[in-house]
């Protein structure tokens, strides 16, 4: 075992970013962001304690404000928050859905279509023995399913110990639990190692194959953006043997983000056009009204002159 596949500890907390208003970490697979059992000594909480005990926040539970969550088996950029006010221009970035993430994940079997869009619907499962699972609308015991869409490139084709694999980029455009996981095996292709959703079947692998590659938040007056390197490569877990490279992550972020700053200029540009139009309509009305008060003046000079006759 490598020192990039050994179990996290207090020590090995990996900072992407740091600044007056957030750090970003790559956390590690197979570990909690946070927990109030008093046996689990080693979260991500822990170790921002552990780093930097002069940052936490006594008003907070946990002493830090997590921006979102990761899955306790995955791995990747996890935005933590310094304030209060900070953690708020965060949230505004997921809830409006501007916030961008991209994730990188080794797949069961040869994915054919290199670019996809999935689209299905996710639920909670009620299915006993199933707890804290989701699941596709129409399967049985799903519960509350709301429309979810990812989209899917393929990266590298390959193999993981001997079988056929896929390493692809994910990209979640709506943020419901276990999305990613849900969604890859839905199609046919699960995520390499997920305990979870294999039933139990995949146990072999170090680790779930899921990595939370990109992050990217559009805040004023800075913008945020980090990248978590790709820990799926052959000298990390030699396991994994890419044969086919289509595209490399770098590339399919750039992009990535190329569309993304195309669709923000494009709202950008609407935004202009709407504060335009409604500054000609105030103008509008504004000369309608000087018009008005014109020829209400008018009328009167004129009554005044008619009744001095």
């Amino acid at each position: 075992m490598t020192a990039a596949t050994e179990a996290a500890s207090l020590e090995n907390l990996r900072v992407l970013h740091q600044s007056d208003d957030f750090i970003v970490v790559d956390k590690h697979w197979d570990l909690r962001i946070d927990s109030k059992m008093w046996y689990e000594k080693n979260t991500v909480q822990a170790q921002l304690r552990h780093r930097f005990p002069l940052l936490a926040d006594p008003d907070t539970y946990y002493g830090f404000r997590f921006c979102h969550q990761l899955d306790f088996s995955t791995s990747g950029a996890l935005c933590v928050a310094l304030s209060k006010a900070a953690a708020g221009r965060a949230y505004r970035c997921f809830k409006d859905r501007t916030a961008t993430k991209a994730y990188i994940a080794l797949l069961r079997g040869w994915v054919e279509e290199e670019n996809r869009t999935i689209e299905f619907s996710i639920g909670k499962t009620s299915t006993e023995g199933k707890a804290h699972m989701m699941c596709i609308e129409g399967s049985d015991g799903c519960e509350n399913p709301k429309a979810c869409q990812t989209e899917l490139s393929v990266l590298e084709y390959g193999t993981y110990d001997g079988e056929p694999a896929t390493k692809v980029l994910l990209e979640p455009l709506t943020g419901r639990t276990h999305q990613l996981r849900v969604h890859c095996s839905a199609v046919g292709h699960p995520i390499v190692g997920d305990f979870t959703y294999s039933l139990g079947v995949d146990d072999a692998p170090y680790r779930m194959m899921l990595h939370a590659h990109l992050l990217r938040l559009p805040l004023e007056p800075h913008l945020l953006q980090v990248t978590a390197g790709d820990p799926f490569l052959p000298y990390v877990d030699p396991k994994w043997l890419p044969q086919r490279t289509l595209r490399t992550a770098e590339d399919a972020v750039e992009s990535l983000l190329d569309s993304v700053a195309a669709k923000e200029e494009q709202l950008e540009n609407e935004k202009k056009w709407k504060e335009a139009e409604e500054e000609r309509r105030k103008g509008k009305k504004k000369k309608k009204k000087a018009e008005s008060e014109e020829q209400n003046r008018l009328c009167q000079d004129w009554l005044s002159e008619w009744g001095g006759e």
